[in-house]
């Protein structure tokens, strides 16, 4: 498959990053594709910085407002995404602008990492999921100490999903 150009524009939250990328894609005839890990999901607007409507001045956006919290959202889904959209963008003979701060999923993109072996247990994460509900944070954090101590030590106890 033929390479695709993308154009991308990276950095930490509140640099100015959404007013620059609108200018390019005006300027370059582009659609912005998000590689931010938080505003993939709806309703979750504050404390995000996520791009309003009035923002986009018209400007095609893609994986903003597409999961509910509640979905369980990967890298390997974002790359799978984020892939197709660039396809359709490009085949609309538009360029590719992708924007955020999200290293892995840029990564993803840039180096074209291969998920495919690392498929999650989702039977395991839901049983853990459960166990933590009934049973608390703090049980949780010290079953992964067992388990494995030096995660344990890098991973903050309030951390859920990386504890699980």
């Amino acid at each position: 498959m033929k390479k695709i150009p993308i154009i991308i524009l990276t950095g930490p939250t509140a640099v100015g990053k959404t007013n620059l990328s609108i200018d390019l894609a005006k300027e370059l005839n582009a659609e912005i594709i998000s590689a931010d890990s938080m505003q993939i999901y709806k309703y979750m607007d504050i404390g995000s910085a996520k791009i309003t409507i009035d923002e986009m001045q018209g400007v095609k956006h893609y994986l903003v407002d597409e999961v509910t919290p509640d979905y369980v959202f990967s890298v390997s889904e974002f790359q799978k995404r984020a892939d197709d959209y660039i396809q359709k963008i490009n085949k609309d003979n538009k360029k590719v602008l992708v924007t955020g701060g999200t290293g892995l999923y840029l990564n993803s993109l840039i180096y074209n990492m291969d998920f495919a072996k690392s498929d999650a247990n989702n039977e395991l994460r839901e049983k853990l999921r459960i166990e933590l509900e009934e049973n608390g944070i703090d049980y949780m954090h010290n079953k992964l100490k067992e388990l494995d101590p030096e995660a344990a030590q890098r991973i903050h106890k309030n951390n859920t999903k990386r504890v699980i």
